[in-house]
């Protein structure tokens, strides 16, 4: 997957339409609540304008949906906070491929910066049409691709634009490179024992993951919600947890081919109800009494993944260990979290609520990598291939 980066690209004077990821959280004020992803886009932003160049940044905002008041998604926050990140003036166009969007496109002048508004505001951005990208490429001499959360999809920006754009330089931004050099040699040349911890809520979310890292990886440690369907495909009591029935058979298949690779929580730490104030029992795995639920790994088992994590050359992990949001059900994740923060290994974290984890127990900046992309993360872990990356220019 190795592509040409924007650092090799003369940008004096031209215009270079940015792809990035500024999907970020507003309160009800509107106000930005977390600006990582807008942070974590400045070294190609500056890398652009420090040359000379003109550049226009484009991305999404949530899932907007007609007859919603779309004030809530406007991208105008973004362009503010970035205005004081770099310390300079950013335009603001409040449409994507509309008159105000072209006129301030045709204003700038070197080292100048626009923001258009959310793209998802145009029907053609999520349907991939051909038109829309077109009057996107149109404003640019080059595309740049900076986005890592949203690889994994075909949205117009992502592949109608570079498409549209063929024979003019197409590249990835730093983030992107970064991402997809920890991810992809992560699973191509890994440091061994290569170890995976995998948790979140739903077998069915982390099938193809499982069974592609299974291919891969010395161990695979499961943990969260998912958990739970294993143990009752082994035979086990549930009692109120959280399961799929339907994922059951799959979850035996999986345990079969797996075998001592594949690792299953010990104990459980359980709660009469969804709460921090239950009652409270640790319970062995499969043995979760009629009226409790699992909320969280028990304390053997985080032992037995930290001394793995301990022993381990790489690892990747994506998904909580149960509740990490609820004292004391963070207890599990936050075992794993010390864990990895403590270790040698070269250690990649998933994006979503792994990343959200990490950060908010303070280990981010003890670990080698925090992805920016829950799901283009998981989508890199399945093995896939994105169409938004393959059409880039190879290095």
């Amino acid at each position: 997957m190795a592509r040409k980066s924007i650092s090799e690209i003369n940008v004096a004077g031209k215009t270079v339409l940015m792809r990035v990821d500024f999907n970020v959280p507003l309160d009800a004020d509107c106000h930005v609540t977390d600006d990582r992803r807008i942070r974590e886009a400045l070294p190609s932003i500056k890398s652009v304008i420090d040359r000379g160049g003109k550049l226009v940044l484009c991305s999404h905002l949530g899932q907007p949906k007609d007859g919603e008041d779309l004030a809530k998604y406007s991208l105008r926050p973004a362009a503010g906070v970035l205005a004081t990140l770099l310390g300079q003036a950013v335009a603001f166009a409040a449409d994507t491929v509309g008159p105000e969007a072209t006129a301030k496109v045709a204003a700038l002048t070197s080292g100048q910066v626009v923001l258009l508004e959310n793209l998802r505001f145009n029907k053609g951005e999520k349907k991939g049409d051909p038109e829309f990208a077109g009057k996107l490429a149109a404003f640019a001499d080059i595309y740049c691709n900076d986005a890592f959360g949203t690889c994994h999809r075909t949205d117009a920006s992502m592949v109608a634009v570079p498409q549209a754009m063929a024979g003019k330089p197409r590249v990835v931004g730093f983030l992107v490179q970064k991402e997809i050099q920890y991810l992809s040699d992560a699973i191509a040349t890994p440091k061994r024992p290569f170890i995976a911890i995998l948790g979140g809520a739903k077998v069915s979310d982390k099938i193809k993951v499982i069974s592609n890292l299974l291919n891969v990886c010395d161990k695979v440690l499961i943990g969260g919600a998912m958990a739970y369907t294993f143990s009752l495909a082994k035979g086990g009591k549930v009692g109120k947890s959280r399961v799929e029935p339907d994922r059951v058979e799959l979850a035996r298949e999986l345990i079969a081919r797996g075998g001592s690779k594949l690792v299953l929580p010990l104990d459980t730490h359980c709660g009469d109800a969804f709460k921090g104030d239950c009652n409270k029992v640790v319970v062995s795995a499969g043995e979760i009494p009629d009226t409790f639920e699992g909320f969280d790994i028990g304390p053997a088992t985080a032992r037995l993944y930290a001394a793995e994590v301990a022993n381990a050359g790489t690892v990747v992990w994506n998904g909580p260990m149960g509740v990490f949001e609820m004292p004391p059900f963070d207890e599990g994740t936050r075992a794993v979290a010390e864990a990895i923060a403590g270790s040698s290994a070269t250690s990649i974290i998933g994006g979503g609520d792994s990343a959200a984890a990490i950060q908010q127990l303070g280990f981010a900046d003890k670990v080698t990598h925090v992805s920016t992309g829950g799901g283009a993360s998981l989508a890199m872990l399945e093995g896939e291939k994105f169409a938004a990356v393959e059409l880039l220019d190879e290095v």
